[in-house]
């Protein structure tokens, strides 16, 4: 039987036998650190998942509650063009004496990392919501507000339709195109029910409370979404 020596020097020195058990141990360690790894990696794919899920319901709401907002404003100024005609209107609309703004800046499609919206037009009134062009499966399937219940039953992110009310939710003619870059800053934003943080309250451009406040220090309410 081979046995460890002590050399000249002092130093140990293994017999080979003693360096197959230490390569077997490492090579062991090392298949089940993978293995580790491997089990957590789609456990994080689906939190990052879900987190761009709470991100996308904030900002099509976002969209929807400015779209209505100019709506309102165009409604009572009794102009025919009720809707914008394109996203950037949202930013600053000319259209009234007193130039309103009805978002801070675009908002990124949180599912493509990508300025480009899918818009849903009533014909040729302008662009009455806003959708997701990804067509990933989503994993929320409950618990939406009622404005939203359909969403439990979309095939993909693309049936997620953050329409106005006023519109024909789901219908007309949808297009889609390139959105431009953040603009300036505009009103108050509102804070995200879904993401279980709170802050103080405010209102919308069109003079009710918002449950919606992302960054700004707004309104909000306990997340009826959170697990916590």
């Amino acid at each position: 039987m081979e046995r460890s020596t002590i050399s000249g020097n002092g130093m140990l020195i293994f017999s080979r036998q003693h360096q197959g058990y230490i390569y077997l141990w490492t090579l062991f360690s090392i298949s089940l650190a993978g293995v580790a790894l491997a089990g957590l990696g789609p456990m994080w794919q689906t939190a990052a998942q879900r987190e761009k899920e709470i991100e996308l319901l904030y900002v099509g709401d976002q969209f929807r509650l400015a779209i209505e907002a100019f709506y309102n404003n165009a409604t009572s100024a009794n102009r025919s063009q009720r809707y914008p005609e394109s996203l950037s209107d949202l930013l600053k609309d000319e259209g009234s004496i007193v130039t309103k703004r009805y978002l801070r800046k675009i908002y990124m499609d949180p599912m493509t990392n990508s300025f480009e919206w899918g818009l849903i037009k009533q014909g040729e009134k302008g662009i009455t919501g806003v959708y997701s062009l990804s067509t990933k499966i989503p994993i929320k399937r409950a618990k939406f507000p009622e404005q939203y219940a359909a969403f439990s039953k979309a095939k993909n992110y693309q049936d997620w339709k953050f329409n106005h009310a006023s519109g024909t939710a789901g219908q007309g003619r949808q297009q889609t195109q390139p959105n431009a870059a953040p603009g300036s800053p505009g009103q108050t934003q509102n804070a995200n029910p879904f993401t279980g943080q709170s802050a103080p309250s405010g209102q919308n451009r069109s003079g009710s409370a918002n449950p919606f406040p992302q960054n700004q220090p707004d309104n909000s309410r306990a997340n009826p979404f959170s697990t916590q």
